[in-house]
């Protein structure tokens, strides 16, 4: 008798983990909640941040790069763009993140803003709305400074 009612106990135990699942929204919004709160109260934020800025939209490049369309590539080349540009105003503007009250998780909500797997997310708009026609305004001036860097830096190598 004693081992019947062992397994019974087990059973029972088993059902009971079945009955008690969590489902996965609540999951989910647990981690994205924590997240949001490391971001503004812990240590280290700026490399979490950077972490969410960078990790996932460099493994779906990786998978963009592989795949056959040309699609997603453009995708995530908007991304790269929109970061960059993001980072460099950031680097010169270090005062921005000492001054805005929740800066990092800002940074974040706009990063993931800018990856979000929609036709129109965030890094699409920048890019249309602001750098390409700034791009288109002035590549031709960019492109003569190039050159000329490339052919005096060309005549200094040639000369040594």
């Amino acid at each position: 008798m004693w081992l019947w009612d062992y397994i019974m106990l087990i059973r029972q135990r088993q059902e009971t983990r079945r009955n008690v699942r969590v489902p996965l929204v609540y999951l989910g919004t647990g981690a994205v909640g924590l997240c949001a709160l490391y971001l503004i109260f812990g240590w280290g934020i700026q490399l979490l941040c950077n972490i969410i800025g960078v990790l996932y939209p460099a493994y779906t490049s990786i998978h963009a790069i592989e795949s056959s369309t040309k699609q997603d590539d453009t995708k995530w080349l908007i991304y790269w763009v929109t970061f960059g540009i993001f980072t460099v105003i950031e680097y010169f503007s270090s005062v921005l993140t000492a001054v805005i009250p929740f800066y990092w998780l800002l940074k974040c909500a706009f990063l993931i803003w800018c990856m979000l797997p929609t036709e129109q997310n965030g890094s699409t708009i920048i890019y249309r709305k602001l750098v390409l026609p700034y791009f288109l305004k002035h590549h031709e001036s960019v492109d003569r400074i190039i050159d000329d860097g490339i052919k005096k830096a060309t005549g200094v190598l040639k000369h040594d």
